[in-house]
This record gives structure tokens, sequence and C-alpha cells, in this order.
């Protein structure tokens, strides 16, 4: 099977296609390359990547109609794993006209993409950040209406394009929503990114808020594996992909500081007005039909994700 997989070098789009290609998945990559945050971190990625003959890459721009239309038309493919997006709650507020150009406009040129070459199968990434008002955990069938950014407005309106697609044009659309992705290599601008370079270097951390705000983090070879099995699905699905375990943001920090031997400088700043309290992920489902569950605690995946950090610092520092 030939898969696309936009945002191929993005942090959860970088370890899907590695997955996919270890079980000998043809992938096509594609990614705009944005800067924001360093594209020299989405070149490691890629480049880890070129090791499988498998992979080809094309740098290209979900919200390019054009050019995206003739990526589908020069190759055939079995599925789409649209991961392409823009990330980031306080981001989204000052500039939220590039995320509805990527998150949902991208989407729609995805979308109509399948429908034009006959591709029937798409997995299109989703956030835990619709859940603002639901009661925890969350479950699938929570009201999602009341987004609190931008971002989160603008996943929703994918979604809701995603079933459109569904019901008039049969293609199956499954939507993992994912929980707070951590792991090697993940995005600079996450908090546990920031905190592990900034103690490592003897720097302050800026925490907002009172610390004990909870998080459903989960490991991103987890969501990897979770994402890929998708595609046996039929229909139109939405799962929550979390680890089922939320922890207040002080005892992530306390981890990092036993990973590093190092102590924080905390300097603490208001919470966010954007910012969810809590999250916590109701995983029934994703347990029931496609048969995950997360297998990397958060202890072991931090030491994985320190100890990443070490063996690339020399590399960070630029």
């Amino acid at each position: 099977m030939k898969i696309l997989v936009t945002g191929a070098a993005g942090f959860i789009g970088w370890r899907v296609s590695g997955l996919l290609l270890e079980r000998g998945y043809e992938v096509k990559g594609i990614d705009n390359l944005n800067d924001y945050y360093d594209p020299a971190l989405k070149r490691w990625r890629l480049k880890d990547l070129s090791r499988y003959k498998r992979f080809s890459f094309k740098k290209i721009d979900v919200a390019d109609r054009r050019s995206l239309m003739r990526l589908f038309k020069e190759n055939k493919f079995n599925a789409i794993i649209h991961l392409a997006a823009r990330a980031g709650v306080r981001a989204s507020l000052e500039d939220p006209w590039v995320y509805l150009e990527t998150n949902t406009e991208g989407t729609l040129n995805v979308l109509e993409g399948a429908r034009t070459y006959g591709i029937k199968k798409v997995v299109l990434a989703s956030t835990s950040s619709l859940y603002s008002y639901a009661s925890m955990p969350f479950r699938e069938d929570a009201p999602t209406d009341r987004p609190l950014s931008p971002y989160g407005a603008t996943k929703k309106a994918a979604e809701l394009l995603g079933y459109t697609y569904h019901y008039l044009y049969g293609i199956d659309v499954i939507i993992p929503r994912y929980f707070t992705v951590y792991g090697p290599a993940g995005r600079p601008d996450m908090s546990y990114f920031r905190f592990i370079k900034n103690i490592y270097n003897g720097l302050p951390i800026t925490v907002y808020g009172d610390g004990r705000q909870k998080r459903d983090f989960t490991y991103v070879d987890d969501i990897a594996e979770g994402t890929i099995r998708c595609l046996n699905l039929k229909g139109y699905e939405v799962f929550n992909l979390g680890n089922d375990r939320p922890v207040e943001l002080m005892y992530l920090i306390n981890l990092i500081e036993e990973a590093l031997g190092m102590k924080a400088v905390i300097e603490w700043k208001p919470r966010h007005p954007a910012d969810m309290p809590a999250t916590w992920a109701d995983i029934t489902r994703a347990k029931t039909l496609l048969g995950w569950t997360p297998q990397t605690s958060l202890e072991d995946g931090i030491i994985k994700t320190v100890r990443w950090f070490m063996e690339n610092r020399r590399f960070l520092r630029t």
C-alpha cells in the first residue's frame, strides 16, 4: 500500500511515517516546512526517514490546492493520513488566519483530493482541545462545540468537513483525537521540551497558574501506533488517543528534574484564559475498536525523551 502522510516532517508525522515504513508500507510525505519552530528540527526528522527506500518527500503546503491536486494526479494513493496542521493554542490567538488556512482549508483540499481521485480512506488527526467544557474523563460523545481558541475551532471545522465527505461520497474518515503528545524530537514550543532545555541550561522555566493543571501526557510511539490502526476501520469514527492517566504539571517537572539530576528555577505567571485546566481521555472506544492501549508510562517516556535530548544537545544548541 502507498500512503500519503501530510505533515510528515512534523513530530507525529515523523513517527507515523517511520512506523509505516518499518511495516513495509510505501510512504509519500509532504510538508511545507514552515517556521512556526526552527525548520532544522523538521529537516532532522526527514533525514531520519530518508534511511528508508520506500520513503519519498515533496515540499507542499496543504493550503496550496493547485500543488496538492497535481500531487494526487501524479500518484496513486491507497489512503491518506492527514497530520498537517498548525498547532499551538496561544499562537492561534496571534495569527488565527494561518490556522484557518492550514487546519480547515487545508483539510478541505485533502478531502477534495480524496474525492476527486477515488481515495476511500482518510485518517484525520484531531485534538483534545475540543473538550473545553466537558466533564472528565472526556468521552467522544461529549459536546465539542465550544472551543476556547482559534486552534480548537479550526480543528472542529476540519472534523465537520470530514463527516460531510464521508456522508456525501462514502469516504472512510477516521478521526483520532490526540491528548498532549510528547517524546523525543518533539515540538520545541511544548512545555516539556522547554522545561528540559531550560533546566539543563540553568535557565528559569515559566509555569502558568499554580502548576496543578493536569494533562493526559501520551507518548508519541503510542500515538503513532493508534493512528496506523485507524487504517483498518471503515465508516466515520472518532477516537480518543490518550494515556488515560492525567498528572499535574508539577509532577512532570519533578520527573524531568530527576532524569536530568538538576533542579528547576520556576517563574510563576497567571493562567492563560485559553488554557484548559485539565485533560483526561476516556479510551474505551480505542480499546474496543482498535485494540489499542498506551504502552509507555510517563515515567519511562520522560527518561527516553531526556536521553534523546542529551544525545542531541549539540545539534539542539544550533
